[in-house]
C-alpha cells in the first residue's frame, strides 16, 4: 500500500482559480517550505493532480438532515462509547443498538473508529459486535484491493474538501507542515479508504466523528468536525443533538468540565456559521436556523 500513501497535496490559490491551478500553487508552497523544488504541473501524474470535476465547490451544503431520527441517534451513541467507553459500556451500547440500527451502519462506524480511537478499540469493538450480533464478517470488501490506489486518492480529495469546505486549503498546509506523510495518509487513507466509503452517508459519518471526538476528548478535532458536519449537510439542530447524545452516552466517563466545554465550543462554531451565512446573503436561512428547535441561540459577535 506504499504507493497509496504518497503525499497528495491539494489546495488553492485565488478564489477564481481552477482546482488544478490550486493544486499546483499549493504544492509549490509546501515544497518550498520543505526546501524542495516545486513540481511542474505539466509533469504531474493523475495520482498527483486532481481534475476539476473531482473537487466540489468549497462551500456549505444545504442541510439534508434536519434532526436525528431514532436510528441515527443510537448510531451516534455507539460511535461515542466505542471510541471512549469501557468494554462493559461498549457491550451494553452494542446490545441496545442491535434491534435499532441496521448492521451495516454499525460496522461502518466501528471501522472508522480506528481513525479516531486507534486499531485496538476498533478491533475490540468489532469482536464484541460479532459476538453480540451473531453476524459473520463479509467474505470480501471493495476497499481491500490495492489496485484501487488512484480511486482512493481521488475519493479522499473529494471527501476531505467536502468536509472542510472553505477551511480545506488551510488544513492541507497545516498538516503538511507537521509532516507530509500525515497529509498523504489523511487524504488517501482517512478520507479516501475509510470516510469515503459509500455504505454510510457523509452527514451521518461526520456526526459519528463528532461523537468520537467528544468521547476521546479531542477538542481541536471536535472543533473541525463540528464545522465538517455542517458542511456536509447536517443542520445545526442535528449537530447540537449529536453533541448532547455523545455527552449523555459517555456520562461520568468524561472529565467533569467536558460537557460545558463542548457546549461552549459548539456555540462558538454555530456563531461563526451564522455569521458566514449572513455575510453570504443567507440572512433568512440564518434566522430560520436560530429559530429551529434544539438549536441554542449563540451570543452575537460584537460589531
Amino acid at each position: 500500500m506504499s504507493d497509496c500513501r504518497e503525499t497528495a497535496i491539494g489546495g488553492s490559490g485565488s478564489a477564481t482559480s481552477s482546482p488544478n491551478e490550486r493544486v499546483a500553487a499549493l504544492d509549490g508552497r509546501v515544497a518550498r517550505a520543505n526546501g524542495q523544488p516545486a513540481s511542474s504541473p505539466a509533469g504531474r501524474s493523475r495520482n498527483d493532480v486532481t481534475i476539476d470535476e473531482m473537487m466540489p465547490p468549497l462551500q456549505d451544503t444545504d442541510p439534508i438532515m434536519t434532526a436525528l431520527d431514532v436510528e441515527t441517534s443510537m448510531l451516534v451513541a455507539v460511535a461515542a462509547v466505542i471510541s471512549g467507553g469501557s468494554e462493559s459500556a461498549q457491550r451494553g451500547i452494542l446490545r441496545r443498538a442491535l434491534p435499532v440500527v441496521r448492521a451495516e451502519w454499525v460496522e461502518e462506524v466501528i471501522l472508522q473508529t480506528y481513525l479516531f480511537a486507534g486499531f485496538p478499540r476498533a478491533l475490540n469493538a468489532m469482536r464484541l459486535w460479532r459476538a453480540i450480533s451473531g453476524l459473520p464478517a463479509p467474505q470480501t470488501d471493495q476497499d481491500t484491493d490495492e489496485n484501487s490506489c488512484a480511486d482512493w486518492k481521488e475519493r479522499g480529495l473529494a471527501t476531505c474538501s467536502a468536509v472542510y469546505g472553505h477551511f480545506y486549503d488551510r488544513l492541507r498546509l497545516n498538516i503538511a507542515a507537521l509532516h507530509p506523510a500525515l497529509d498523504g495518509w489523511m487524504v488517501t487513507e482517512g478520507y479516501g479508504i475509510v470516510l469515503g466509503r459509500p455504505t454510510l452517508d457523509l452527514a451521518r459519518r461526520e456526526l459519528c466523528v463528532v461523537a468520537a471526538c467528544v468521547a476521546s476528548q479531542q477538542d481541536r478535532q471536535l472543533h473541525s468536525h463540528l464545522h465538517g458536519a455542517l458542511h456536509v449537510g447536517a443542520a445545526p439542530a442535528a449537530v447540537a443533538e449529536a453533541v448532547e447524545v455523545a455527552i449523555k452516552a459517555m456520562g461520568s466517563m468524561l472529565d467533569d468540565d467536558a460537557p460545558s466545554r463542548y457546549r461552549q465550543l459548539w456555540n462558538k462554531v454555530l456563531t461563526r456559521h451564522l455569521a458566514r451565512l449572513a455575510e453570504h446573503g443567507g440572512a433568512a436561512e440564518s434566522a430560520a436556523i436560530e429559530a429551529s428547535p434544539g438549536t441554542s441561540s449563540p451570543a452575537r459577535p460584537s460589531t
